[in-house]
C-alpha cells in the first residue's frame, strides 16, 4: 500500500515552560523546510502553530499543535504542545502519542517548572528525550549552566552533540561535534560550514569521546573493538547512538537561536538522522509493520468551524486506506465511514488516502470516537491501548447560565467541550447543587467559557462553588419524636424513641432496630429509617447532610386507627433534630492533598501561604532547584489558589490536588457558615 515505510517516519512533541520557545521553534522548522516563505510571530499572532483566536489574542498556546514536514525522503510529525501549566493535559497527550520528546530549556530562564513536568511525562512514557537550549542570542545566555542543570535535575545521560559558537549577542553557530564541524551563520541567516574553531576543540573533541563511550555499549562487540583502540566509524557511530537514544541511554543536547534561525537546520538534519522510528520504540502489542493488522489511539479532538470535528489519530501498526474503507471503534463497537485523512500543519491539512503505523494524522467527521479510543478495522486488532492520562483539576468554578436559553443550549455545549479537552471536568454537585466546571486554572476556565460563547452562543456567569460540608454528632444522644394530630375523622400518631451515637469517620450511616415487645408494629419501622435517610441529607445545624452517625430505634408507641407511615416519618423527623443538636453536632470540611513545585526561592513565600490557609505542610523533597511541598489544606481556602501560586512565583509555580478525607471545621469558622445558612433560610 503506497511507497512509504515505518523507518522513514519521525514523531516528537515539542515540550517546555511557557515563553521557552517551543512555537518559535516549530516556526523556524517549517521555514527552514521552506513550507512558509517567512516566519510568523508568537506577539503577532502570525504562527502556524497558534491559529485559533484565543491563541492570537493571549499570544500562547493553548492545543497542541500538530505540523508535518517532509525532508530528505523522511517525514516528520512535530507536536507542538503548550507549555503552560493550565494546558499541561495537551502536553502530557503529545509526548504520550510520539515517539521521542524535543524539551526546551531556555539559555537564560533555565529549568523552570514546567520543564520538569515535561521530564515526568516523558519518563512515565519511557519517551526518549532530547534537549534543545533556546535563546542562545538572548542576553544572560548559558550554555553550561544549563547543561549543568540538566544533567543534575534529570539524566548524567544528557550528552551534548552541540556546542554554541558564542552567546548572547555575540551568537553566531553551532558546533556538530559528531561531525567535527562548525556551522557560522551570517546576518541574513545564510550558514558556512567549516572547521571547528580553534578554541572549541578540545570541548568539542571531549563532547564526541563521551558520546562515543555512551553509545558503544550498545554493542558488545563494537565496545571492545574501541577499547582496544579502534577507532569507530561513522556509520557504526549513528548505529549504536541510534539505539542508545531509543533506549534513553544518551539524551543528546543541541542549541541553537530559533528567532534568528541558528541551528535549525543542523536540528533538522540530526532529528532525522538519529531520532527514534516507530520501529524503535512502540507498543508490545502492536507490531509497526504496514501489514499488521491496523492500529490507532486518538489522543485528541477539536473542532474546526469549517471542516467540523477532527478526530486526531496516532497510527500504530498496520496501514489503511481510505478508498471505501470504515473504521471500528474498538471502545465503543462501532464502525464508521471515512472519506479521507488529513496531514496536519496547523489549522490546514493536506489530504491523503493512505495512513501506515508511525503516522499521525486526523480523520474528519467521526461522530463516536474520543480521546482515548482505539481505533482499528472489524475483525482487525483486538487489544485496547491504556487511556491517556490527565491531570486532574486544580481550578473550580460555579457556572450560572444568563438566559433561559443560555440554560437550555448549556448541556449540550458542555458535552462537546469535555470531548474536545479532556482536562475539564463537569459536575452537578448532589451535595451543593452547584454545576462545578474545573480545570487547571482560571486562564483555562477563562478560555473555556470564551469560546463556549463564541461557538455555541452559550453565556455564562462564574461564582466560586460552594464548599460541600457535611454535619456529623460527637456524642450519644437520645430524642423522643411525637407526631399527634387530631383534626376530625382520622388522626395522625407516631411515637418513636431514637438513640444517636457517632461513628467513626467515613462510616456513613447505620441503622438499628432495636424494638422489642412490638412496641411499634414491624410495618412502620422501615418509614422510620426512610425518614432518617431523607432528613439527614440537610441537616439541622447548617443544612448540610449528616454523616458518621448511629441511629437505633430502641421504644415508641403507635394508634392502632391514627398511625400510618407518614405519621412515624414525621415524628422521626421532631427526633432527628432534637436528637443532632443535643449530640454535640459540628461540621466537617473536606481536606485536600496538595503537591506544590516551585523554584527555591519561593519556598518560604508557599509555607508562610499554607499557614495562613489554614494547612499543614506534610513533607519536603529537592528536585534540582526545585521544592517539592507536599500539603493538606482545606477546601474552603483552595478555590483560588491557583490564581495566588501564579502571582506569588511570577508563573514559576504549578500544583496539583486530589481529595483526602474529611475533619471538623474550627469553632469560629462554624459560626459564621450557621449564621450565613440562617440569613439564607430568612431570605428564602
Amino acid at each position: 500500500m503506497g511507497s512509504r515505510q515505518p523507518e522513514n517516519t519521525r514523531s516528537f512533541a515539542l515540550a517546555a515552560h511557557g515563553g521557552a520557545g517551543k512555537t518559535t521553534l516549530a516556526e523556524a522548522m517549517l521555514f527552514c523546510n521552506g513550507q512558509i516563505s517567512r516566519m510568523g510571530k508568537t506577539e503577532a499572532g502570525s504562527t502556524v502553530s497558534d491559529f485559533t483566536s484565543e491563541e492570537q489574542k493571549r499570544q500562547i498556546s493553548i492545543g497542541a499543535s500538530l505540523l508535518t514536514l517532509e525532508r530528505g525522503g523522511k517525514i516528520f510529525f512535530a507536536l507542538d504542545a503548550p507549555g503552560f501549566a493550565d494546558f499541561t493535559g495537551e502536553m502530557s497527550a503529545a509526548i504520550r502519542v510520539a515517539d521521542a520528546t524535543l524539551i526546551l530549556v531556555s539559555a537564560v530562564g533555565g529549568v523552570e517548572v514546567q520543564t520538569g513536568r515535561a521530564w515526568e511525562y516523558a519518563s512515565e512514557n519511557a519517551s526518549p528525550v532530547a534537549f534543545y537550549v533556546s535563546k542562545m542570542d538572548r542576553e544572560n545566555a548559558d550554555f553550561a549552566k544549563v547543561l549543568t542543570d540538566v544533567k543534575e535535575q534529570f539524566s548524567p545521560n544528557a550528552l551534548p552533540v552541540f556546542l554554541p559558537i558564542g552567546a548572547e549577542a555575540s551568537f553566531k553557530g553551532v558546533v556538530d561535534v559528531l561531525k567535527g564541524r562548525a556551522y557560522t551563520y551570517a546576518a541574513d541567516g545564510k550558514f558556512t560550514e567549516g572547521e571547528v574553531p580553534a578554541d572549541m576543540a578540545e570541548a568539542a573533541a571531549s563532547a564526541k569521546e563521551a558520546l562515543i563511550e555512551a553509545a558503544v555499549e550498545m554493542d558488545d562487540a563494537l565496545m571492545e573493538r574501541y577499547l582496544d583502540g579502534e577507532a569507530v566509524s561513522g556509520a557504526d557511530l549513528q548505529r549504536v547512538l541510534r539505539a542508545a537514544i531509543a533506549k534513553r541511554r544518551v539524551m543528546p543536547v543541541l542549541t541553537g537561536s530559533a528567532a534568528l534561525n541558528v541551528g535549525v537546520h543542523q536540528l533538522l538534519d540530526f532529528i532525522a538522522d538519529y531520532f527514534p522510528s516507530p520501529l524503535d520504540r512502540g507498543p508490545a502489542e502492536a507490531v509497526p509493520d504496514v501489514s499488521a493488522p491496523f492500529s490507532a489511539l486518538c489522543f485528541k479532538v477539536m473542532v474546526d468551524p469549517y471542516v467540523g470535528k477532527l478526530s486526531f489519530i496516532r497510527v500504530y501498526s498496520g496501514a489503511l486506506s481510505s478508498e471505501g474503507s470504515s473504521i471500528y471503534n474498538l471502545k465503543k463497537g462501532e464502525e464508521e465511514r471515512i472519506s479521507t485523512f488529513k496531514l496536519m500543519t496547523g489549522k490546514d491539512g493536506k489530504d491523503v488516502k493512505e495512513i501506515i503505523a508511525g503516522d499521525i494524522a486526523a480523520i474528519p467527521k467521526l461522530q463516536s470516537t474520543k480521546v482515548g479510543h482505539t481505533l482499528t478495522v472489524k475483525g482487525g486488532a483486538s487489544y485496547l491501548f491504556p487511556h491517556i492520562e490527565f491531570p486532574l483539576p486544580v481550578y473550580s468554578v460555579a457556572v450560572v447560565a444568563k438566559t433561559r436559553a443560555d440554560e437550555d443550549k448549556l448541556g449540550s455545549a458542555i458535552a462537546k467541550t469535555l470531548e474536545e479537552d479532556r482536562s475539564l471536568t463537569f459536575e452537578k454537585n448532589p451535595e451543593t447543587h452547584d454545576n462545578v466546571l474545573s480545570g487547571m486554572g482560571d486562564l483555562h476556565i477563562d478560555i473555556v467559557l470564551a469560546k463556549m460563547k463564541e461557538r455555541y452562543g452559550v453565556d455564562l456567569d462564574v461564582k466560586t462553588p460552594q464548599v460541600p460540608y457535611r454535619e456529623t454528632i460527637k456524642k450519644t444522644s437520645e430524642a423522643q419524636g411525637k407526631h399527634k394530630k387530631q383534626s376530625g375523622g382520622h388522626g395522625q400518631y407516631g411515637d418513636v424513641n431514637i438513640r444517636y451515637s457517632p461513628l467513626e469517620r467515613g462510616a456513613g450511616f447505620e441503622f438499628a432496630d432495636k424494638i422489642v415487645g412490638g412496641a411499634i408494629p414491624k410495618n412502620y419501622i422501615p418509614a422510620v429509617e426512610k425518614g432518617l435517610r431523607e432528613y439527614m441529607e440537610k441537616g439541622p445545624l447548617a443544612g448540610f447532610p449528616v454523616v458518621d452517625f448511629k441511629a437505633e430505634l430502641f421504644f415508641g408507641s403507635y394508634h392502632e386507627v391514627d398511625s400510618s407511615e407518614m405519621s412515624f416519618k414525621l415524628a422521626t423527623r421532631l427526633s432527628f433534630k432534637k436528637g443532632i443538636m443535643d449530640a454535640a453536632p459540628v461540621l466537617l470540611e473536606p481536606i485536600m492533598n496538595v503537591e506544590v513545585i516551585v523554584p527555591d526561592q519561593y519556598m518560604g513565600d508557599v509555607m508562610g501561604d499554607f499557614n495562613g490557609r489554614r494547612g499543614r505542610i506534610m513533607g519536603m523533597e529537592a528536585r534540582g532547584r526545585l521544592q517539592v511541598v507536599k500539603a493538606q489544606a482545606p477546601l474552603a481556602e483552595m478555590f483560588r489558589y491557583a490564581i495566588i501560586l501564579r502571582s506569588m512565583t511570577s508563573g514559576q509555580g504549578s500544583f496539583s490536588m486530589s481529595a483526602s478525607h474529611y475533619e471538623e471545621v474550627p469553632s469560629d469558622i462554624t459560626k459564621k457558615i450557621i449564621a450565613a445558612h440562617k440569613q439564607e433560610e430568612e431570605e428564602e
